[in-house]
């Protein structure tokens, strides 16, 4: 049985409901091989956590940036709160120790685990939320992924680099950019990818990714490094 007082300890909140912060980490999955689990699964509190999360990430951003525009603002909150930054949260969290899950899903370590970590992340907001409150969510949502804002707008992480070294390479040196798988290793649940971006013959630089997307973008914010555009 899982120990969900000790997850209660390491984020510092304490629950009147015990059995919702349950319910925060109990997969649709988990309720199909287990069909007497009363709490239910997490779907409904990832749906309430998704809106306070973004809520409060809104709120910090606008208050932190008082002269940036919303477009920008808007980038560096999808920057902070997509399906990665959420699940690296989540992990450092030890949220996979207390997830409830079928025996299937449990064997799987690659995007779907990220992809059921960064659900349970705001489900686990959503239950903070119904539990104990605005503060409260606020302050897990603060502790998991405010350290990292800075970081975001330091190194322009939160910019759509594959549209800006198209519009820069147009403009500059008068070529689209062009990418080419170089390399793809790992199973198929857990693919890495190698890509490359071309300007016309020549091979700016590589990037490296979990999706051919991610590689894409991870190669072209290093050529817009690489050729100091950014």
């Amino acid at each position: 049985m899982k120990d969900f007082s000790s997850f209660e300890e390491k984020i510092g909140i304490k629950f009147k409901n015990i059995n919702l912060l349950k319910q925060a980490f109990t997969h649709r999955s988990y309720i199909n091989e287990n069909q007497g689990v009363v709490t239910g699964h997490n779907e409904r509190l990832e749906f309430l956590g998704d809106a306070v999360l973004e809520l409060v990430t809104t709120e910090e951003l606008y208050e932190r940036f008082p002269n940036k525009p919303e477009g920008e603002l808007t980038s560096i909150r999808a920057a902070l709160v997509n399906t990665n930054s959420i699940s690296d949260a989540a992990r450092e969290w030890g949220a996979n120790d207390y997830l409830l899950l079928s025996k299937g899903e449990s064997k799987d370590t690659g995007k779907a685990r990220s992809y059921i970590l960064a659900n349970t992340f705001e489900a686990i907001v959503g239950a903070i939320y119904l539990d104990s409150g605005y503060e409260n969510s606020k302050k897990f949502i603060s502790d998991s992924l405010f350290s990292g804002i800075d970081k975001i707008v330091k190194n322009k992480t939160y910019i759509d680099s594959k549209s800006f070294v198209q519009e820069k390479a147009q403009e500059i040196v008068g070529f689209t950019p062009s990418y080419e798988v170089i390399s793809e290793t790992g199973p198929d649940h857990d693919k890495n990818f190698t890509i490359g971006i071309y300007f016309g013959e020549e091979k700016v630089a590589e990037g490296k990714g979990k999706s051919k997307q991610e590689a894409e973008q991870d190669a072209a914010r290093n050529a817009l490094n690489k050729k100091k555009w950014i």
